[in-house]
């Protein structure tokens, strides 16, 4: 679905076009052509690399999605695959932005993503001077706008090993908060990997003798955007470190809750057990027993029984077994 399709010329907006004029205004001086789709079909794709002359391969990436994100250069065109993960209740979903860029256009795809760019867009629209500076500062912008997106991710990822670290200690919580660490640790990974796989990409763009010609001039652009990502990459790191701690912990409480409940139950049994057995000795109906014509004979085995059983449960109480 078409989302957007406009021209820009010497930092300005022209005008919006349709499809068809694409080829048009490629053909024209200082002007950069900017179309923006939403979940692209093949129809789409195939017209969008006729218009363009995309590489076959880099269309095969965006038409099949769910790859990893990178950025790749051709002879005359760079491609990139962005992560656009979102929180949505306890699920962190990911869809794709998939941008292709040459030397007069730029070519952006976003798939199954609910996110809006639009601020994108309109920022570059409010600084005239840096869409002078042609296609690659919209790819920069495109880039350094997702990259914006992961933070509000990280936070609310931080907040909720927060709150699992505040309950930790709270045995009732114990056997909840695995399961919770474990989908923590599932979004965190998630989102590693929409982000580790970039910052070797990036480091190209970054050097002078590397950088594609596409991106010459725009090296600081795109070492602004590596150190975020960097910095991005630590604490989700740290965070991964933590909740492995955390886990550790809170496994290791289980274990000794586990502990104590056997314990309990050891002693309780060793309680009645003895119990059992002096009870088992005086059922058992011999003629030959005193003690079971004695007057006190009843009495006597209860008062054993309740000083024997008192006994044991003192000396447990006193070693923390009950």
């Amino acid at each position: 679905m078409l989302i957007n399709c406009s021209v820009y010329q010497e930092g300005v907006f022209l005008k919006s076009i349709e499809k068809g004029q694409i080829s048009k205004f490629l053909k024209k001086d200082n002007c950069v052509v900017w179309v923006a789709l939403k979940d692209a079909d093949t129809k789409e794709l195939l017209e969008m690399k006729n218009q363009f002359d995309l590489p076959d391969l880099a269309v095969e990436d965006a038409q099949h999605g769910h790859q990893v994100p990178k950025i790749e250069e051709y002879n005359n065109s760079l491609f990139a695959i962005l992560k656009l993960p979102e929180i949505q209740g306890d699920d962190l979903l990911t869809g794709e932005l998939n941008i292709f860029l040459g030397k007069n256009y730029v070519l952006s795809i976003r798939n199954k993503s609910t996110q809006h760019l639009w601020h994108i867009r309109e920022k570059l629209e409010n600084h005239p001077q840096l869409l002078e500076l042609g296609s690659g500062i919209i790819f920069y912008a495109l880039i350094d706008g997702v990259v914006d997106l992961y933070f509000p991710i990280l936070y609310v990822l931080e907040n909720e090993l927060d709150q699992i670290e505040e309950n930790i200690f709270n045995q009732q919580a114990s056997r909840t908060l695995i399961i919770k660490l474990y989908n923590l640790k599932n979004k965190v990974t998630q989102l590693r990997h929409a982000i580790a796989p970039l910052i070797e990409d990036l480091a190209k763009m970054q050097g002078k003798e590397r950088a594609p010609f596409l991106l010459d001039g725009l090296q600081n652009y795109f070492r602004d955007v590596g150190d975020h990502l960097d910095r991005m990459l630590t604490s989700i790191d740290s965070i991964r470190e933590t909740v492995n701690t955390v886990m550790h912990v809170n496994i290791s409480l289980i274990a000794v809750e586990d502990s104590q409940i056997n314990k309990r139950l050891a002693a309780w049994a060793g309680i009645f057990a003895v119990a059992t057995a002096l009870l088992g000795i005086w059922g058992m109906n011999f003629e030959a027993m005193p003690e079971l014509r004695w007057r006190w004979g009843y009495p006597s085995a209860m008062l054993i029984i309740v000083v024997v059983c008192g006994y044991l449960y003192y000396k447990f109480k006193k070693s923390g077994w009950l």
